[in-house]
């Protein structure tokens, strides 16, 4: 296994006026998601970190960690799409706007009446589907998750607790959706995932719609503090679809003074790293079981609608080993003074590992080069999840697993 970090600058980039369209996460379109996201009870927005003692000793003016692990305590980001689309999905089937069902009428006895029972199913590392099964659950329905081979039985039991029926398949990520996919057609369930393919597109925007809740409340806690915006963006990619859904509301917000912004992968996963290295703007897949610790990007089939984003404005493409992620994850969790700890899992550390080796002096000053990235820089990162698998959590933090290597 190769333990080097790679990267690509992005030879496809593209201006605003030839690039593709990101009108479909514009700030009225992610306004729609956050106001529906907001009538649930437990709705809170998530905290935005400010690392100012690791700033100063990385040499950059700030640091700000978007810390998703607090979102409506399920320790992950990723409700925030799911819970979106299946609600756009009933709102269709109602003849209604999403603007007209908030959640306390969505759960209403009159709603469930009209729209009997349905079942969603849906395939995932674990975040994606306790979110679908958690959502389901609020609004009286069912879901289907299956998992992909050497998941976590942990993250497995948190979504059968959510009260849908789960299983760990003997497939990879991406065969695991196609049977996913085969399995709702015999059975007239409707598919929850944010993977794009041939007639199968309007979910997989609502989802990244859904995600653009957490972009739009990070731009507003930077703004609260006099920040108007981050110079640089780093963002983890597993199929692409939140770090496109994050491009694109950046991209309708900042227009020509969009940050520059940095896609991380998991290197036994990179499918848009290898697809940035192609540079012919078609994207490329990666097979086979994608051993990595990164569970959350271990995904090999890139989200089409969220490449072509990523293809025409992001700057810079890293593939990453797992020892990164395992860096990130004991970096926040040990803060320098003043900082706040935070405690983050696998796939929601690795930005924080690459920028760590970014900013060291090492081995990697072209691509901080690349980045544009200097003592003036404002640098913003989301922590994607929390310790959704304790376990694991403590044998890379407490126990050294996936140590550092000597590429400084």
């Amino acid at each position: 296994m190769n333990n080097t970090i790679a990267w690509k600058v992005n030879t496809m980039i593209q201006n605003g006026k030839t690039g593709t369209s990101t009108r479909f996460l514009s700030c009225e379109e992610i306004t729609k998601a956050k106001q529906f996201h907001q009538s649930f009870p437990v709705y809170q927005p998530t905290p935005l970190r400010s690392l100012a003692c690791l700033a100063k000793k990385l040499g950059v003016a700030g640091v700000y960690v978007k810390d998703e692990s607090y979102r409506f305590g399920l320790n992950a980001f990723k409700v925030l799409g799911g819970s979106y689309a299946i609600a756009r999905y009933l709102a269709q089937r109602l003849g209604a706007d999403i603007s007209e069902l908030p959640y306390h009428t969505l759960i209403s006895p009159q709603v469930k009446k009209q729209l009997g029972d349905i079942t969603f199913a849906t395939t995932t590392d674990g975040n994606h589907g306790r979110g679908v099964a958690w959502t389901t659950r609020q609004l009286q329905q069912k879901a289907i998750v299956y998992m992909p081979k050497g998941s976590s039985i942990q993250r497995l039991e948190n979504i059968q607790a959510e009260g849908a029926e789960a299983c760990i398949t003997e497939f990879n990520y991406d065969d695991a959706v196609r049977m996913t996919d085969e399995q709702a057609k015999q059975h007239g369930w409707i598919v929850v995932q944010d993977t794009v393919w041939e007639g199968y597109v309007e979910i997989p925007t609502w989802i990244m719609q859904g995600y653009g809740t957490m972009a739009a409340e990070a731009v507003e806690q930077l703004q609260a503090l006099g920040i108007e915006r981050p110079s640089h963006v780093l963002l983890q990619a597993g199929v692409g679809s939140l770090a496109g859904a994050v491009q694109g509301y950046l991209q309708e917000v900042y227009q020509d003074n969009s940050p520059a912004v940095a896609i991380v992968e998991a290197d036994q996963a990179a499918c848009l790293y290898k697809s940035a290295l192609a540079g012919d703007g078609e994207p490329r897949t990666v097979g086979g079981h994608m051993d990595t610790i990164m569970a959350g990007l271990a995904c090999g089939e890139p989200n089409r609608i969220a490449w072509e984003v990523l293809r025409d404005y992001s700057r810079i493409f890293f593939s990453c080993p797992d020892w990164v992620a395992a860096r990130g994850m004991r970096i926040l969790g040990n803060p320098l003074g003043s900082d706040s700890r935070i405690i983050s899992g696998e796939s929601g550390a690795v930005t924080m590992g690459l920028l760590s080796l970014l900013l060291a002096g090492g081995r990697w000053q072209e691509a901080k080069a690349a980045m544009g990235i200097t003592a003036d820089s404002t640098i913003l990162l989301f922590n994607t999840e929390g310790d959704t698998d304790p376990g694991k959590y403590q044998s890379i933090v407490w126990d050294g697993e996936y140590p550092s290597y000597n590429h400084l």
